[in-house]
């Protein structure tokens, strides 16, 4: 058996779980995120939140707004915003393709996962979603439930 090339830069900062509970994601789209360097330290560290976030276009840019970066404790002078609107960096197609998804079709910009890539970078995937009601929320469950029990069936059965 082959071993794994463990990569280590690749790490994953921060998860939005509960968006594919809330969400029925159709598309998730990866884009870079403009960065302060207190904020890069940040990241290293723990404490990130994405959670109650989401991601705007305006004016012809993508913005992610509401995410929280905890303080850097080690900069003292150039500290940032733990709330502000960071800049998502996309080709001009995929902003098209965003604005239309939004402004037309009533999608949601939904952040997924924020993560450092092989190559060291801060990333962040979006997911272009639709809000679920309470009832498609408890289909997913139940198919989620029958599946799961489906599976243990089979197992004690072979």
């Amino acid at each position: 058996m082959a071993k794994q090339k463990i990569d280590p830069n690749y790490k994953i900062v921060a998860e939005n779980r509960r968006a594919r509970y809330d969400y029925a994601i159709d598309a998730d789209i990866e884009c870079g995120i403009v960065l302060e360097g207190s904020e890069v330290k940040a990241l290293r560290g723990n404490g990130v939140n994405i959670a109650d976030s989401y991601a705007a276009v305006e004016n012809g840019e993508l913005f992610l707004v509401n995410s929280y970066i905890p303080p850097y404790e080690q900069a003292k002078v150039f500290k940032h915003e733990e709330r502000r609107r960071r800049k998502l960096l996309v080709s001009r197609k995929e902003m098209a393709d965003l604005w239309n998804a939004t402004q037309r079709k009533g999608m949601t910009l939904v952040p997924l996962v924020l993560y450092f890539n092989h190559r060291g970078r801060a990333k962040i995937k979006l997911g272009v979603a639709k809000g679920k009601k309470n009832h498609d929320k408890r289909e997913t469950e139940a198919k989620r439930d029958w599946s799961r029990q489906k599976q243990r069936l089979m197992k004690d059965h072979s």
